[in-house]
């Protein structure tokens, strides 16, 4: 399921994502997080809930040990039970999507209280400088509504910024 499917809406957004990696004009991180700021205004996360739908969250041995904690489990049963081992990495993913700890009739996390920091701190808007975490947004862009109008915020502050030059 994907949040944002009008090519006509992506498109000229991936293109503007490719212009910044090639040229990042002044003052871009401040654009990033007043777009990143904006972009929560009309969000309603448990309207969506697409990233716990079809994509996995990186689980940390902390996020592990918590969520086991929480469950009343040991880690090595969560771990049997849903997750795995990204190959050649140290990363622990959901085997499945959507994620078995998501309500569907709900869209509410079922162990929201402890959730892995990966779903506690995503779409990570702000989480690092904007060129740092460029790609995940743009890998984001179809799949996040506040992603979306993140970028496309940017793209229209720094329109009207070179229009009125």
């Amino acid at each position: 399921m994907k949040v944002v499917t009008e090519a006509h809406r992506l498109k000229p957004l991936f293109r503007f994502i490719t212009r910044l990696k090639r040229n990042s004009p002044r003052g871009l991180q401040s654009i990033a997080i007043k777009a990143g700021t904006n972009a929560w205004n009309g969000i309603d996360c448990l309207s969506c809930a697409n990233c716990c739908k079809t994509m996995t969250p990186t689980y940390t041995n902390a996020d592990i040990k918590r969520i086991a904690s929480y469950l009343q489990i040991s880690r090595d049963e969560m771990k049997k039970r849903w997750l795995k081992k990204e190959r050649g990495t140290v990363k622990w993913l959901n085997k499945t999507t959507p994620c078995q700890f998501l309500d569907l009739k709900t869209n509410m996390c079922n162990v929201y209280e402890v959730r892995p920091t990966d779903c506690a701190g995503f779409p990570h808007l702000t989480k690092k400088r904007i060129m740092e975490y460029i790609d995940m947004h743009k890998q984001n862009l179809d799949q996040c509504p506040a992603t979306f109008k993140m970028i496309a915020g940017m793209n229209e502050m720094l329109e009207k910024r070179i229009s009125s030059l």
